[in-house]
């Protein structure tokens, strides 16, 4: 029988790119208004157990706050599992763990990451290296929807990343798959025409660039509402981080799946997207129509 209350924990990917209101971090900005983030600096940097330790003080006034953080490309692109880097990328990470704050570590691959004998095993090297941790995986090729790779997941404990991206040579789809008690949503965009770019251009300037409009996000409700019947918690991500329109659809989505509750859009943004004031999403937030 699906849950009849799922947890569901809307949030963005990131918080540096935010702009706060006056004297509020961007990081208490984000607790106040959602119920998790994504960490994307773990992608590329290893963080100091000081760093987060600061960032529990930032979000201690929401006590359902989630993190998720992204494995280190080291790990998942460059396949290197150097016995340092491990013990480096674990440390940053325990103050969240230890405070109950880490609902998960999502596993970022590239489309070039297909379903074969040798990535299988990559995938079960990093969940047995990480054990530590409840972990998702994000595959972007269409391969990895094969029952045998779907198996894996699920024989190893690993949640499925269910993404909506650009559609491309056989690109991941959307799915609604759970395999582990952690269910993941993760949306990019559809910037179809920058999504393989010149890997010398600005790429998190314009491969996220994407607006998702009402009926785009009300297309995800169903298949959400599936994952989150049957998962213990359920992150709900938007990546689409380019002038904030991450903020603005992943308020949109906590509205669609869970409603309104007062919450209000940031001044800034509403300037900068006065439409999203009046979209059918937001009827339970009046009264915000700017000049």
């Amino acid at each position: 029988m699906p849950r009849q209350n799922p947890e569901i924990l809307c949030g963005p990917s990131g918080w540096s790119n935010i702009q706060a209101a006056p004297k509020q971090h961007s990081l208490e900005f984000v607790a106040e208004h959602f119920d998790a983030v994504e960490v994307p600096d773990t992608f590329s940097e290893f963080l100091r157990p000081e760093v987060t330790r600061v960032w529990l003080k930032k979000v201690a006034a929401n006590p359902g706050f989630q993190f998720s953080a992204k494995l280190h490309r080291h790990f998942t692109h460059d396949r290197l599992l150097d016995p340092h880097e491990i013990s480096e990328f674990k440390d940053g990470l325990w103050p969240l763990m230890r405070a109950g704050r880490l609902g998960c570590v999502l596993m970022q691959f590239p489309w070039s990451f297909r379903y074969t004998a040798e990535n299988r095993e990559h995938l079960i090297r990093l969940r047995r290296t990480f054990h530590e941790f409840p972990l998702a995986a994000e595959m972007r090729h269409s391969s990895w929807m094969l029952d045998e790779a779907v198996g894996t997941f699920i024989d190893y404990h690993v949640g499925f990343c269910n993404i909506d991206q650009p559609s491309y040579t056989k690109a991941m789809p959307p799915t609604s798959f759970l395999t582990s008690s952690t269910g993941y949503v993760r949306l990019h965009g559809r910037n179809a025409f920058n999504w393989f770019q010149d890997p010398a251009a600005p790429r998190r300037v314009h491969r996220y660039d994407y607006l998702y409009s009402d009926s785009e996000l009300a297309e995800w409700k169903s298949r959400i509402e599936r994952i989150s019947g049957f998962a213990a918690k359920t992150f709900v991500i938007t990546n689409n981080d380019a002038g904030g329109k991450a903020v603005i659809n992943a308020l949109q989505l906590r509205s669609l799946l869970k409603g309104g509750d007062g919450r209000d859009l940031p001044p800034e943004l509403l300037r900068r997207y006065p439409q999203r004031s009046q979209g059918a999403l937001f009827t339970q937030y009046p009264g915000r129509a700017v000049a």
